[in-house]
């Protein structure tokens, strides 16, 4: 009697404890990808540069809809992972046109980090390109003022092809590239938010984004200018 009572309360220990565990493992796992330095922050700038290319070239996006956004935001390689329970976590740049009311050319970057929690059994992981157009005033105050949690302070849809010229109302359009064991991957949920320390060794000094992609007086780092060059060109590109 003593040992199957003994059994029973090792096995409700180990239920419970067991996926608390191995999700800490898989955190420890992927918390040194994200761990940053400047050549690192341009790194993620680079990457950046060639997710935007790929999706444009690949007309996955279509430059109309880039054309009324009022800012992009570039997640390469966003980590995706499961077991028990689902995280996600990456970083990338925003940039937004210049103006008031954003029809001038695109801005120096700010780095945002993204992060959510995600319910359910999952096991495996994966690593998602994300694209996300943002094309309302709102929104754009909401994410570069705080935290924005996806689908609860912003509407968030799937983007239309690069043959689209209207699409629906929402706040966010959102373009992903995934690869790895997870299908479906979104990032409704997730959380969106300036990567403070990021921004300050790229420009050497404490900015907000706003100073950054409202400003003038921040010059793009030379990862970040090719990145906005890129972006001025299909604009000017498909302007003509």
């Amino acid at each position: 009697m003593l040992r199957n009572a003994s059994e029973k309360t090792s096995g409700r220990i180990t239920r419970r404890v067991l996926p608390c565990l191995l999700t800490s493992i898989a955190l420890l796992m992927i918390l040194p990808a994200f761990a940053a330095d400047k050549e690192k922050d341009e790194a993620t700038l680079r990457a950046a540069n060639l997710v935007l290319q790929g999706m444009l070239d690949g007309k996955s996006i279509s430059l109309e809809l880039l054309s009324k956004a009022d800012c992009v935001l570039i997640l390469p390689n966003v980590k995706k992972f499961g077991i028990g329970i689902g995280g996600s976590g990456g970083r990338g740049p925003l940039l937004c046109r210049g103006g008031q009311n954003f029809e001038g050319k695109w801005s120096t970057p700010a780095m945002y980090s993204v992060g959510g929690m995600s319910g359910g059994l999952q096991i495996g992981g994966s690593s998602t390109d994300f694209v996300l157009l943002l094309m309302t005033p709102k929104v754009v105050t909401q994410i570069l003022n705080g935290k924005t949690k996806m689908g609860t302070d912003a509407t968030a849809a799937a983007g239309p092809g690069a043959t689209a010229a209207s699409a629906s109302d929402a706040d966010i359009l959102t373009y992903g590239k995934a690869e790895g064991l997870f299908a479906g991957v979104s990032i409704g949920g997730a959380t969106v938010e300036s990567d403070n320390d990021a921004n300050h060794r790229l420009y050497g000094k404490t900015l907000t984004a706003t100073d950054i992609v409202r400003g003038t007086s921040i010059a793009p780092t030379t990862e970040g200018q090719a990145l906005v060059s890129v972006l001025n060109s299909k604009i000017a590109k498909h302007s003509n």
